[in-house]
């Protein structure tokens, strides 16, 4: 997806919510560099990449550092504190798999690129929602299928807190086929190794890093060992808008589970702003009903 007029807003917006972690010298200097990156953007880049921009200045300025660490282990922390009661939710639901999806779909809301003003109650607010959600039955199934008929799973995480949810929704997926990837860098609060690692994802299933930090999957900027197995994989799970941003343009059958966060992702997609998604591969799996 390219970057459009819109976007250029919540660039900015991105920055300043960065500032309070940023020493109060720098704070000047850093604004001025990303509003020069701004006014020389290249429109025809996905706004992922354009956020790299925006925080590779950071750290130039700042050091090379996850800004963001303390809110990520909080995040993890918080939803892990009420795992049990989502697994109790999925084990008592009519159809785990349903359930388990829309809790991956829900977590998606822990997004601070986004959703700058993200609180703890948006989760559970959005797994009131999510759960009563209509979501395409018919998706539902294509990506049931898909999962079943998979030789080898490539599953992208977005973010910490939602990669908890993750974990559930893997669970409820076929033995030994699954491989997860994360972030290969800090980058807002993208999911990185040692999220997996606190969430017990590597317990579960291989993890891998992409080796970058771009907060979505550029695949040029991505280590060779990734591609590798991007290219491997015979179904691509794909989380969060960031992901969508740089793959939806992709002729490869991915499936993205995201919420629309914002009215560019609504227009781009065709699904309505703040719903709940299942979107089947371009090839038309699943009617490409919205």
């Amino acid at each position: 997806m390219r970057t459009y007029f819109q976007c250029l807003p919540c660039f900015a917006k991105q920055a300043v919510n960065a500032l309070p972690m940023i020493d109060e010298a720098a704070r000047e200097d850093v604004m001025r560099d990303v509003m020069r990156a701004l006014a020389e953007i290249d429109f025809a880049t996905s706004p992922p990449q354009m956020a790299k921009i925006i925080f590779d200045i950071i750290k130039k300025r700042c050091g090379n550092r996850d800004f963001y660490a303390e809110a990520k282990k909080k995040s993890n922390a918080y939803v892990l504190e009420s795992i049990d009661s989502f697994r109790e939710m999925i084990d008592t639901s009519s159809d785990p798999f349903e359930t388990a999806l829309r809790l991956a779909i829900a977590g998606n809301v822990i997004d601070f690129g986004a959703k700058h003003d993200f609180s703890d109650h948006h989760i559970h607010d959005n797994i009131d929602s999510v759960l009563n959600a209509e979501i395409p039955k018919k998706q539902i199934e294509a990506l049931r299928s898909a999962i079943d008929e998979a030789a080898n799973i490539l599953y992208l995480g977005d973010n910490a807190g939602e990669i908890v949810f993750d974990t559930l929704f893997i669970e409820q997926f076929p033995k030994g086929k699954t491989t997860f990837a994360v972030r290969g860098a800090p980058v807002i609060n993208d999911v990185l190794m040692e999220d997996a690692e606190a969430v017990g994802m590597i317990k579960l299933v291989p993890v891998i890093d992409n080796g970058a930090d771009v907060p979505g999957t550029v695949l040029s900027e991505c280590s060779e060992s990734f591609k590798k197995t991007f290219a491997k994989a015979d179904l691509v799970i794909s989380k969060g808008q960031g992901n969508y941003e740089t793959l939806n343009d992709m002729e490869k059958h991915i499936f993205f589970l995201l919420k629309i966060k914002c009215d560019v992702v609504a227009r781009d997609s065709g699904y309505p702003l703040n719903s709940f998604v299942v979107m089947p591969p371009k090839n038309g799996e699943a009617g490409g009903e919205k």
